[in-house]
């Protein structure tokens, strides 16, 4: 059985259209004159080559990525997997693809926002006076209470601060606080008992 060729702007000598998804239209020039663009298996001038195996193929696999990207009808994909199986050359491979990206035009990936459970937590800075009004708290069980009064003041200033900037550190001045007003209550109850006790033995 022999394939008669055609080529862009001669009347077709075959039995039937050349291109059987145009319904059986008659052939038409290629827009512009001339013969269409080369395809890369064609080369120059290789639209009279004949085609071999591997040509059919990369032309069924531009058909393939074309129907799977929605550019084919389900009708039409067929009937041009059909000719691409029956051409003899190149160039009515590339005739088949002429209006085909020649291979799966790639997508954008899909952006997914990461949930906020996985984004890396940022840490506020810890006020420095309330560090200091915790040390001087804590110092109070050593010191007999002499650092109360420092941890009172710090403490108070700290939570000032953290409330204006939104730093970190407000347990801490919280403890300073509560540790320097129990040393300096007690301690005021030291000096109350004493002046007492010095006003009853005079």
């Amino acid at each position: 059985m022999t394939y008669p060729s055609w080529q862009p702007g001669q009347p077709w000598q075959g039995k039937g259209a050349p291109h059987p998804w145009q319904g059986g239209a008659a052939p038409q020039p290629w827009p512009g004159g001339g013969a269409p663009a080369p395809v890369p298996w064609g080369g120059q001038g290789g639209s009279h080559m004949l085609a071999s195996h591997a040509d059919r193929e990369r032309a069924v696999d531009v058909l393939r990525a074309g129907f799977g990207e929605g550019r084919l009808e389900q009708p039409e994909f067929e009937r041009r997997v059909a000719r691409a199986y029956a051409a003899r050359t190149v160039g009515e491979l590339a005739l088949l693809v002429a209006d085909l990206p020649l291979g799966p035009v790639p997508q954008p990936a899909p952006v997914t926002p990461v949930p906020r459970t996985f984004l890396p937590v940022s840490r506020p800075r810890t006020n420095a006076k309330a560090v200091g009004s915790a040390v001087c708290g804590v110092l109070c069980l050593v010191s007999f209470g002499l650092t109360g009064i420092p941890a009172v003041v710090l403490g108070h200033a700290a939570r000032s601060e953290i409330r204006s900037t939104g730093e970190g550190g407000d347990a801490l001045a919280l403890t300073g606080l509560v540790l320097g007003w129990l040393s300096t209550a007690g301690w005021a109850v030291l000096l109350t008992l004493m002046i007492v006790a010095t006003a009853v033995s005079a």
